[in-house]
């Protein structure tokens, strides 16, 4: 299908605000997907993604052993410079009001073929985003119930069979989340609201017991213990992944923009709120962690890390129903992950820009859902789990790999969008749904959007430097330290390669999208 980027900003055309077939005719699309999601909805898909619960008890330990206490501090540095990111994706979001959210907004901003890139990258990091966020069960299932060690004896991610167990426990999940992703989105919806409820009451509760249970004062934040062998300065770079892990994913508002009701208004809101959200609990989870941990010194924190504090502090029953909810959080956000990654094959397939185009375009009118991205999706981040059998370093090269893919996207939106601010053909012109003025920076509009940028590309490189000492602490194991940059590299190669090869075989330009007309 042929579609038209706008020249500039204008208003929907008269539309049903409960299809929205007018808000995608104007980009030249058709109704597909069923339009079922509210503004509670769209919240929960990016929060859901972002899923402050998975994301801080699979990272808390890692942060702790790099930074020691003070790593908290990375925290509200990482939350600003991801708010300055989701500021300029509320203005895309309002003006762009489609799945593929990356891929479409950096097409539309820049050239064809940039944003194929931007999408590409986009797609593969969400799929490594699927497999990381599956792996976060290890972290909570045996602390449970020893049971659930299925694979040997010792249950730590960074050892050989805490690394195999979570590859297995992985793969279960991801045959469930598969099966949803292909059942209804209504369903999808519903599971994903009940979900997100039960990790905002899980998180907030959290927080009450940690802070109330506090073994030390806020003070300790300061104190660099643990942080000497990396220096003070490196320790919050490398603690810094953490929060990086955390807060990503709130472009999933945006994602979802088809299947929700007043997109034009509810996405923009709504990406600002989930990470606002996420931002605060998780700030408040990880001071909570630190003040009630039995021990700084024991070494426990910087291996079982927050399992260790709920179940030492709270006691086995407290702790272990806590830690239940948290495995709800894991299974709905590996579930809003491959939801995203799924919507951006949609998108991408639908302007004919990936092999087996027509098969991974197709939408069940019965279920509204594009099975086969599922499918695909499902297959291929269980296809990585099984790198875990191979080393548990595998674990920490999957979870960086992916920040660094969704990074690297993101900033190849915000460059061309501060090129489009700087030119003068970035308009704040245009109405939403309910007649209200589109979501705006004013003229806060370039700071932040450079802010943005540089952030962006600082984090990028902090995150796929390739130290020794956190890739391959144990050395013999030279691919996982250089395990992102080979993966970007690779996952690049393949994309050149793919459109070469395209080129060959047809006449018809690039892409579906073409190259946004200057202003």
């Amino acid at each position: 299908m042929t579609t038209t980027a706008p020249s500039d900003v204008r208003p929907d055309p008269p539309h049903s605000p409960d299809t929205g077939d007018g808000s995608l005719a104007e980009f030249g699309y058709r109704q597909e997907l069923h339009r079922s999601l509210g503004r509670y909805a769209s919240f929960a898909a990016g929060f859901s993604f972002i899923s402050v619960l998975t994301t801080v008890f699979q990272f808390f330990a890692f942060g702790y052993a790099f930074g020691g206490p003070v790593f908290f501090w990375a925290w509200p540095v990482v939350l600003v410079g991801q708010l300055t990111v989701a500021a300029c994706f509320a203005e895309l979001a309002a003006r762009y009001p489609i799945s593929g959210a990356i891929y479409q907004w950096s097409s539309r901003l820049s050239t064809p073929s940039f944003g194929w890139f931007a999408g590409w990258i986009m797609v593969i990091g969400q799929i490594v985003v699927v497999a990381a966020a599956a792996l976060a069960l290890q972290m909570v299932l045996p602390a449970i119930w020893s049971g659930f060690q299925l694979i040997g004896s010792d249950p730590a991610p960074t050892s050989p069979d805490g690394a195999a167990n979570a590859a297995l426990l992985g793969v279960l999940l991801l045959a469930l989340t598969t099966f949803v992703n292909m059942v209804d989105n209504r369903v999808m919806s519903v599971i994903n609201r009940v979900g997100v409820t039960a990790e905002i009451i899980g998180a907030v509760l959290i927080v009450v017991l940690l802070l109330t249970h506090s073994e030390r004062t806020p003070s300790i934040t300061f104190h660099t213990e643990g942080a000497a062998q990396n220096g003070l300065f490196g320790a919050l770079l490398i603690g810094s992944f953490t929060a990086a892990y955390v807060m990503i994913g709130f472009d999933s508002a945006g994602e979802m923009s088809e299947e929700t009701h007043h997109p034009r208004r509810t996405a923009p809101r709504t990406i600002l709120t989930a990470l606002g959200a996420a931002g605060l609990l998780g700030g408040l989870i990880v001071l909570g962690g630190l003040l009630a941990a039995p021990s700084l010194t024991d070494g426990r924190l910087g291996v079982d890390g927050l399992s260790y504090v709920l179940t030492s502090s709270l006691g086995d029953g407290v702790g272990k129903a806590l830690l239940a909810d948290v495995v709800v959080a894991i299974a709905v956000a590996t579930l809003a992950i491959q939801t995203a990654a799924c919507r951006m094959l949609f998108s991408m397939a639908r302007d004919g820009q990936l092999p087996f185009s027509g098969r991974l375009a197709r939408v069940s009118p019965r279920t509204g859902m594009p099975g086969a991205p599922a499918l695909v999706v499902g297959v291929l981040a269980a296809a990585l789990l099984l790198l875990d059998f191979a080393s548990p370093d595998a674990f920490l090269a999957i979870g960086t790999t992916c920040i660094v893919m969704l990074y690297l996207a993101y900033a190849m939106v915000t460059g061309p969008l501060l090129l489009r601010r700087l030119r003068g053909q970035f308009s704040s012109a245009g109405r939403d749904e309910t007649g209200a003025r589109l979501f705006s920076l004013g003229r806060w509009g370039v700071p932040v959007n450079v802010l943005a940028l540089l952030y962006g590309l600082l984090m990028t490189v902090n995150l796929a430097w390739p130290r020794a000492a956190v890739y391959d602490p144990a050395g013999g194991h030279w691919y996982f330290r250089w395990f992102t940059v080979l993966f970007l590299g690779a996952t690049l190669a393949a994309g050149v390669v793919f459109r070469a090869l395209r080129r060959r075989r047809t006449s018809v330009p690039a892409t579906a999208v073409p190259e946004t007309a200057a202003a």
